[in-house]
């Protein structure tokens, strides 16, 4: 199972595949999400879904929400492991400013800790940093050795094409 940074829609919509010019891109993330080969984890979802744009009215939709929204809450033991392996916190409980440094990275980290079948996929790329905040997604998974890849990573394990 892929599970989807909010930066792959956000590109995506801002770039490559545009709603209303390459609707055959976004019924695939439906369709794949449908299969359970994406899902977006709840706290992911909330950032996208919290926009006031075309990308936000899709995501809140009944089909997108139905197929991509993963069904299950992060387990805070797996959250807490990613802060502090991923991110290096001193502390083992991370502080409210720490995390908001973090954002909801961590828990992209935690629902692929779940399953060895998952893989985190974002835009961002590796750059290895000691500063507290500042650590990127592909970063933190390698420390939790959690799979990642970019999106075109995923779109060709899985296929897509607009055939």
């Amino acid at each position: 199972m892929y599970l989807i940074d909010a930066n792959v829609l956000i590109t995506a919509k801002n770039t490559y595949y545009p709603l209303k010019h390459i609707p055959q891109f976004w019924e695939w993330l439906i369709a794949q999400g449908d299969a359970n080969k994406i899902k977006m984890p709840r706290e992911i979802y909330e950032e996208v879904s919290g926009g006031s744009d075309d990308l936000a009215d899709w995501i809140k939709g009944e089909d997108a929400k139905d197929s991509l929204l993963l069904d299950e809450d992060a387990d805070p033991a797996l959250v807490q492991q990613a802060l502090r392996e991923g991110y290096q916190s001193k502390d083992p409980k991370f502080t409210d400013s720490e995390l908001i440094k973090v954002g909801r990275d961590a828990f992209l980290v935690a629902y692929g800790l779940v399953d060895n079948n998952r893989t985190v996929v974002t835009k961002e790329v590796t750059k290895r940093t000691k500063r507290l905040g500042a650590t990127r997604l592909p970063d933190a998974c390698d420390d939790c050795a959690v799979s990642w890849c970019d999106d075109f990573g995923m779109y060709r394990a899985l296929d897509f094409n607009l055939r």
